[in-house]
């Protein structure tokens, strides 16, 4: 065949296809003035913006070691994708975990632990004793604040589904309850955010009767101060991810981004917080805490002061200290990664302040920042919370393959998309089992890891049975660096002389 013959084949349309194309991008490229690298290298200059974009794909599946990535590491991830399918948490010949590492958690194990017949399950632990309506709470490990908007109506359905089946709680997060929520007959948590979502008049102030309303449905209210992705600044909804459902929950326009406060207009003090906290209290009959990142030891310590000046009655029923490492979906930067002390400061910060004021029986704490295994969950109880949450690992019992894609509608398994096709690949029926074996298994393993440490459960875990490598080949016990005040030993059990380290 010869050229002429050739030309007008669909190969040689093809062709010009291509040459056209490539010609249109180096003649764009050549007169563009934005980037210099296309300006100087047409065409072959993009492929150092695909590859940038690419790398951070490739690597978690082939450069990274299986315990070096951020914000988890493929270890991590890969033990609650088997924990949440129930194929559980075996390996064979050793751990890749490298116990002299500078930050590594030792778990006391007990010279003579209790036999199996000897373990005592915890009874629920109460929260808001004093209220007309306390809620007992069965488990220790729950479903942490994700709005829906930020996550898809598959997604919601699903923890809904699953919570209920592990029967754990699950927080709404602020963007308001909706069916989805209410789908699998779960206990509820109604996180109330700085932009009142759900519980707001028509002018934007909260409102008693939408309060009243919320709380037939709910076990507890959480009043958000701030969250560890963005201490500081308001949560962020995209326009793209505003439909007319979401407008309609939240009480915001459609298509339009949904940008709450940097914080309640009527909070300014730790008296403001008080007012509020028991003002819902009082409207709904429910339990009501609230969620902050601890900047420093000032905050706690002068809450506390402020409860007793006022009385143990004003005194929040709960309170959720969430690390600065948390986050899930939209956030600066710059404040996701240099605002708000990591949970490993903030807890115990938190929990000496209440232990030294008397507060601690009065006040549960509930700790939240990448608690995504069983380890880092009994850790959080030997500091001294009494309950932990996690909105990540339950976003990767749900499939999330950590793609950091969340705020852009483009989630490739449907959890954090209003995309219909994408969602498509959240079966909610399936997922659900996943969420309810995760929160199982969790709740699970951290008894078993007190019974390594000769305990009836976790509830008795403390200080002493945690230590920390400081540097390679020593580690402290966690009591030795965060001593214990005098009280602890009013509020937690002795350690037993067999577990003492």
């Amino acid at each position: 065949m010869n050229i002429l013959d050739w030309l007008g084949t669909p190969g040689s349309i093809i062709v010009a296809l291509v040459l056209a194309v490539v010609l249109w991008m180096f003649l764009q490229d050549i007169f563009q003035t934005t980037h210099a690298i296309r300006r100087n290298y047409p065409v072959i200059g993009r492929l150092r913006y695909m590859l940038e974009r690419q790398g951070e794909f490739f690597r978690q599946y082939f450069f990274a070691h299986d315990r070096e990535e951020m914000p988890f590491n493929r270890a991590t991830r890969a033990w609650v994708y088997r924990t949440a399918k129930g194929l559980g948490g075996l390996l064979g010949f050793g751990s890749t975990n490298d116990l002299r590492e500078p930050g590594s958690i030792i778990f006391v194990s007990a010279s003579y632990p209790l036999l199996e017949e000897e373990y005592r399950a915890a009874e629920p632990l109460v929260i808001g004793a004093p209220c007309d309506k306390p809620f007992a709470a069965p488990n220790v490990f729950n479903i942490s604040g994700m709005s829906y908007g930020a996550i898809s109506i598959p997604a919601v359905r699903a923890l809904s589904r699953g919570a209920a089946e592990a029967n754990v709680w699950l927080n709404t997060g602020e963007g308001g309850l909706s069916d989805h929520h209410r789908e699998g007959g779960c206990d509820i948590i109604y996180q109330i955010g700085t932009a009142k979502y759900g519980v707001r008049d028509l002018d934007g102030n909260l409102s008693d009767e939408r309060l009243r309303e919320v709380a037939e449905h709910v076990k507890a209210f959480e009043v958000k101060l701030s969250q560890g992705a963005k201490p500081g600044r308001g949560g962020v909804l995209p326009a793209i991810k505003v439909t007319e459902e979401i407008s309609t929950i939240r009480g915001i326009p459609m298509g339009k981004p949904s940008s709450s406060p940097n914080r309640h207009r009527e909070i300014n003090s730790s008296d403001d917080l008080l007012n509020l906290i028991n003002h819902v209290r009082e409207v709904t009959g429910r339990p009501v805490g609230f969620k902050t990142v601890i900047g420093s030891r000032g905050f706690p310590r002068e809450l506390c002061e402020t409860i007793l000046r006022r009385g143990p009655d004003y005194a929040p029923d709960f309170i959720t200290v969430d690390g600065g490492e948390g986050g899930t979906g939209a956030a600066p930067q710059l404040l996701a990664d240099h605002v708000g002390l990591p949970l490993t400061e903030g807890l115990p910060f938190l929990v000496d302040a209440l232990i030294e004021a008397g507060l601690k029986d009065r006040v549960k704490v509930v700790a939240s920042g990448k608690l995504v295994n069983s380890t880092k969950v009994a850790w959080a109880l030997c500091v001294g919370a009494d309950f932990a949450v996690s909105a990540r690992g339950f976003m990767f019992a749900l499939g999330c393959i950590q793609s950091l894609q969340c705020h852009m509608d483009t989630c490739p398994t449907g959890i954090t998309t209003h995309n219909k096709r994408l969602q498509k690949g959240l079966v909610a029926e399936v997922k659900s089992k996943r969420v309810a074996n995760y929160a199982h298994w969790m709740n699970h393993e951290i008894d078993v890891l007190a019974h390594s440490c000769g305990l009836h459960n976790a509830r008795e875990f403390i200080r002493d049975h945690i230590r920390i490598v400081d540097r390679p080949g020593h580690s402290l016990a966690l009591s030795e660096i965060y001593p214990c005040p005098e009280r602890i030993a009013g509020a937690r059990p002795s350690l037993p002389k067999t577990v003492a380290g």
